[in-house]
């Protein structure tokens, strides 16, 4: 039975980043970042990430910008102007008038069904990261188990 994973970049080096996903036999990484370029990702920039995840896992790699906050939301929340619960609100309306769960179903259906996803963002642990929240839609929508790798 496959399942959902999570991960995020910070605080791992390449090695142990690769290997939790590769001993967790994640097929796809789907990255749920805003932006996905930035300087201080290192191995985990795009287009380096795709490179990496072909070649180490042999798997695929998806960059979705629908699963991620609008970017006045994330400043907010980065800048202090918002607490985590007022996050939460805001991303959730966002998911929601994006329609994110007919999005899912149509654009991953199939996929989840047959791979190991694991959603990528930058925060070292999930407590305080988006890409739990889309991995809880996508368990609730699939009844899969969500598995955070750190």
């Amino acid at each position: 039975m496959t399942k959902l994973y999570t991960i995020g970049f910070t605080k791992k080096d390449a090695e142990k980043f690769f290997e939790l996903l590769r001993d967790n036999h994640v097929d796809v990484v789907v990255d749920v970042r805003l932006n996905n370029v930035s300087q201080l990702a290192g191995f985990s920039k795009y287009p380096d990430i795709a490179y990496f995840v072909r070649e180490i896992l042999k798997g695929e790699y998806v960059s979705d910008k629908n699963f991620s906050p609008e970017e006045t939301t994330l400043k907010d929340y980065k800048g202090g102007k918002i607490d985590w619960n007022e996050y939460v609100v805001q991303f959730e309306k966002t998911m929601k008038a994006r329609d994110i769960k007919a999005y899912i179903q149509k654009r991953y259906g199939e996929m989840v069904a047959s791979k190991n996803i694991c959603f990528l963002c930058s925060e070292d642990t999930p407590e305080f990261c988006h890409r739990r929240l889309i991995a809880e839609i996508f368990a609730e929508l699939f009844k899969k188990e969500i598995v955070h790798l750190v």
